[in-house]
């Protein structure tokens, strides 16, 4: 297990650092366009302040604004004992160090979500739908998925990154703004300089398109194994596959009511429900669902990490290595 947050941990920081680095390419190349060295620096200044404040405030409260977002109000386990107890039974078999605290979202779309900036500070939340339509097998199988989220440190990264990937689009769409409305720096008479400023107007505007797709496949293409991840992490935890794996049949064939989903809030749930739930692309958060569902059925006995990746490979045909860890 531990090599698995270790692994899951660089991976985090890395694809933390690169959209940082989308983040601060940007700031200089728009500021370079509309200031010469003087507005690059100034631009990378801004940039960096951004990223940095951005990142204390996803830090500090991304888990309690996610939580707002999404609606979520804390419950007791006077009110609600069976969900303490499977939670309960999640932490003990994650070995985590505090409980999550329990939410509920008062809407009838069947999801739930974690969130948290560490295992000691984290939460769990649920909708209303979800947890009066699944039974207890089935409802542990989607607790053990987001205390798994937990344990693999996921949280905070999605958290971070899907902020700094809203202020990537934001660059760019300023950019835009700005640009169609004539901004940017005077033409030059001389004819080099000329060259000069219309390659760097190819080079921001190729920036301003690519830049924002680019961040967003760094996240999609993170996501997605995430998500096989925390199904593995279930499946050890439960002990029974095909809990989680019913209960994501039941949310994959449920009616979404989209006008109760926040679309900040979406990506964190274990079944997206704004996306196609069977696509496969760059651009999805989640794998599709009825491949996660086909590899969680062919375990039985042996649900350890190597059975989960083993079935992984086999049911998709690849040789990806999910799961790294020691014999």
């Amino acid at each position: 297990m531990w090599q698995i947050i270790e692994e899951n941990k660089r991976k985090s920081w890395f694809l933390f650092f690169s959209l940082g680095a989308i983040m601060l390419t940007m700031g200089y190349v728009f500021g370079f366009y509309y200031g010469d060295y003087e507005g690059g620096t100034f631009g990378l200044i801004m940039a960096m302040g951004l990223w940095l404040i951005l990142s204390t405030v996803a830090y500090f409260q991304g888990d309690n604004i996610m939580l707002a977002v999404a609606g979520a109000k804390e419950v007791t386990s006077e009110n609600y004992p069976q969900l303490y107890n499977i939670v309960e039974e999640m932490k003990i078999a994650g070995n985590l160090p505090a409980l999550p605290k329990i939410y509920i979202i008062e809407d009838q779309n069947l999801n739930a979500f974690a969130t948290g900036i560490r295992p000691e500070k984290s939460a769990v939340a649920i909708t209303r739908g979800l947890l009066e339509k699944l039974n207890r097998d089935e409802i542990q199988g989607v607790m053990a998925h987001e205390v798994g989220h937990i344990i693999n440190r996921d949280v905070l990264f999605m958290t971070l990154a899907g902020i700094m990937i809203g202020c990537i689009a934001m660059m760019s769409d300023m950019f835009w703004r700005n640009h169609l409305w004539g901004g940017g720096r005077k033409k030059s008479s001389s004819n080099n300089d000329s060259k000069g400023e219309g390659a760097l107007v190819v080079v921001a505007v190729v920036l301003a398109i690519l830049a924002p797709i680019f961040a967003r496949i760094l996240y999609f293409a993170a996501s997605k194994k995430r998500e096989y991840l925390a199904d593995a992490e279930a499946v050890r935890l439960t002990r029974n596959p095909l809990g989680l794996a019913l209960a994501l049949e039941k949310i994959s064939l449920a009616p979404v009511n989209k006008k109760n989903i926040n679309q900040v809030v979406a990506p964190l749930y274990i079944v997206n429900p704004l996306a196609n739930l069977e696509a496969d692309s760059l651009f999805t958060t989640h794998p599709p669902v009825k491949n996660r569902i086909k590899i969680l059925k062919t375990l039985s006995s042996d649900v350890d990490y190597h059975a989960y990746q083993n079935a992984y490979n086999q049911q998709l045909g690849n040789k990806d290595v999910l799961i790294k860890t020691k014999d």
